[in-house]
């Protein structure tokens, strides 16, 4: 029996200026949480850090039911996407939109099962 569902999704290749700007981040998670039927628990917490090839904007929302982690790579334009709920959700939905609201031209997702 699972007791939650893992999907990681990696964009490639991002529109640059949406991955360096925290209003369109936000504006992205709320589009997933409504995509996905999330509620959201707290507010969207999104920082930038890092020094050099490792700075980049990390966010996290937290759900009713857990949380969405992603986090930003600006040297490449990537974007790595986790996102883990013990309700069910569409991960193929979220790697679209995911995917076509970044502008990303190649993702991948994948998905584990918590037992």
């Amino acid at each position: 029996m699972e007791w939650g569902k893992l999907t990681i999704i990696d964009l490639h290749s991002c529109n640059k200026e949406k991955i360096r700007n925290k209003k369109e981040i936000r504006k992205f998670v709320y589009k997933l949480c409504d995509n996905i039927n999330m509620k959201r628990f707290g507010p969207t917490r999104i920082k930038r850090f890092g020094e050099g090839k490792l700075k980049g904007y990390s966010a996290i929302q937290f759900l009713q039911t857990s949380s969405i982690t992603i986090h930003f790579d600006e040297e490449k334009n990537r974007a790595f996407i986790d996102i883990f709920s013990c309700k069910k959700f569409n991960d193929k939905k979220a790697e679209k939109l995911s995917k076509e609201f970044f502008n990303a031209k190649k993702s991948k997702s994948r998905v584990l099962f918590r037992k």
